[in-house]
C-alpha cells in the first residue's frame, strides 16, 4: 500500500525533452510524460484504455499520442479524440491524467485525487537550481521496498561501517545520539559530532588543518523527502553556535519514490556553496555520494534478500531506531486516513 494524496518526485526535467515520450511507474501505476509543442509538462496513465498497451511505445502527433496497437489517439487531458474505423467514440474511452509541477528541477506528481493537489504542499529544493550552489543530477534504481531505504535514511550511524572511505568518519560519528522530534508530517533530526575527522570525501575537495566539528541536520517527510543542512567546520570555531567559519556546508535533497513494492526510484544531489567555480570539487563530491549510496544499495538489497527469506522475522528495535520508528508511525497514520476515507466515499456510493 501506498500514500497516494502526496506529490512524488517522477524525475528530474532533463529526462522529459520536447519530443520524446518518457515512461516511469510511479507507486505501481505506469505513468507516461511528455511536451506540448509549447513545452508544457504533460502526465497520463501509459495504458491505453482499449486493451491496455503503454501509450508511451506509440508516437506522439502534435500535442496527442497515438497508441500503435489499435491507433486510438488521445490529447493532453487524457480524452480519447480519435479511433479508426469507429463513427463513435464513447466518452468513457479517456486515460488518467495527473497533476504534475516542475520546481527546481524536480518534476512532481500527484497520483491521489486531482482536487487535493495543492503546489503549495512540494517541499522548498531552491538549492537545486540557486546559482550560490552547484551540483550533480543523481539516480539510482532499487530492487527494494522504499521503507527499507528509508530505514537507512533515518539512522546515520551506520555511515563509519557502510561507508568508511566515503561519507564514513571514526565511529566516534557512530555512537554520537542524535536529537529526533517530531513533525506532522515525519521527523527531524540533528546530529552533532564533535572533535572529530573529516570524512573522507570532504578531505578530498577541502584542506583541513585538524579535527572538524560536524552536523547533520534533516527533516524526512512523506512520502519520503530527506532534505539536509550538513556540513563541517574547524573544531573550536563556532559550528554548534551556529558561526560557521571555514565550513564546507551541504544541502542534501533526497526523494525516495516507491515503483512497485518491491522497487523504488531513488532521486538526489547534494549541492554545496564553495570552490563553486571548480566543476572538479562538484564531480568529486557527487561521485563520493553516488560510490556510498551504491554502498546502501549492496547492504540493503541483501537485507531485502534475508528477509524475504523469513516472511515472519520480527526486527529487535534499539534507541537507535527511534527515528525509523516515528517515520514508519507517520506513514501508516496517512495509510489508515486515506483507508477511512475511500470507504466512506464507497459507502456513500453504495
Amino acid at each position: 500500500m501506498f500514500i497516494k494524496n502526496t506529490w512524488y518526485v517522477a524525475g528530474w526535467d532533463k529526462e522529459v525533452g520536447v519530443s520524446n515520450l518518457f515512461s516511469r511507474t510511479i507507486i505501481g501505476i505506469p505513468v507516461l510524460m511528455y511536451r506540448t509543442e509549447d513545452g508544457v509538462l504533460q502526465a497520463l496513465e501509459d495504458r491505453c484504455c482499449h486493451r491496455g498497451a503503454p501509450l508511451s511505445v506509440g508516437r506522439r502527433e502534435g500535442d496527442c499520442v497515438r497508441c500503435m496497437y489499435h491507433g486510438l489517439k488521445f490529447d493532453k487531458t487524457g480524452q480519447c479524440v480519435e479511433a479508426p474505423a469507429q463513427q463513435r467514440i464513447p466518452p468513457q474511452a479517456r486515460v488518467r491524467k495527473f497533476p504534475v509541477v516542475e520546481r527546481h528541477r524536480w518534476i512532481w506528481i500527484w497520483i491521489g485525487e486531482p482536487e487535493k493537489a495543492d503546489p503549495n504542499l512540494i517541499p522548498d529544493t531552491h538549492w537545486l537550481d540557486d546559482p550560490e550552489w552547484r551540483s550533480l543530477d543523481g539516480y539510482i534504481h532499487y530492487d527494494t521496498n522504499y521503507l527499507l531505504i528509508a530505514d537507512n535514511l533515518l539512522d546515520f550511524s551506520h555511515l563509519p561501517f557502510v561507508h568508511p572511505t566515503t561519507l564514513g568518519g571514526g565511529e566516534d560519528y557512530a555512537a554520537a545520539q542524535p536529537k529526533v522530534e517530531r513533525l506532522e508530517d515525519g521527523v527531524r533530526i540533528t546530529r552533532w559530532t564533535l572533535n572529530t575527522e573529516p570524512p573522507p570525501f570532504a578531505k578530498q575537495v577541502k584542506n583541513w588543518p585538524g579535527k572538524v566539528d560536524r552536523w547533520n541536520i534533516y527533516n524526512f517527510t512523506i512520502p519520503a523527502v530527506l532534505l539536509m543542512d550538513s556540513g563541517m567546520a574547524p573544531t573550536g570555531t563556532g559550528a554548534p553556535d551556529g558561526t560557521r567559519i571555514n565550513a564546507a556546508e551541504f544541502r542534501g535533497c533526497q526523494a525516495l519514490t516507491p515503483e512497485t513494492e518491491t522497487s523504488t526510484h531513488y532521486f538526489f544531489a547534494h549541492p554545496h556553496n564553495f570552490a563553486i567555480e571548480n566543476p572538479e570539487v562538484t564531480a568529486s563530491i557527487h561521485q563520493s555520494v553516488v560510490t556510498a549510496f551504491d554502498e546502501d544499495r549492496d547492504i540493503i538489497t541483501a537485507q531485502q534478500g534475508s528477509l524475504l527469506l523469513a516472511p515472519d522475522f520480527k526486527m529487535i528495535p534499539f534507541s537507535i531506531d527511534a527515528a525509523l520508528s516515528q517515520f514508519r508511525w507517520a506513514v501508516e497514520r496517512r495509510l489508515a486516513e486515506e483507508a477511512a476515507q475511500e470507504k466512506s466515499i464507497q459507502e456513500k456510493v453504495a
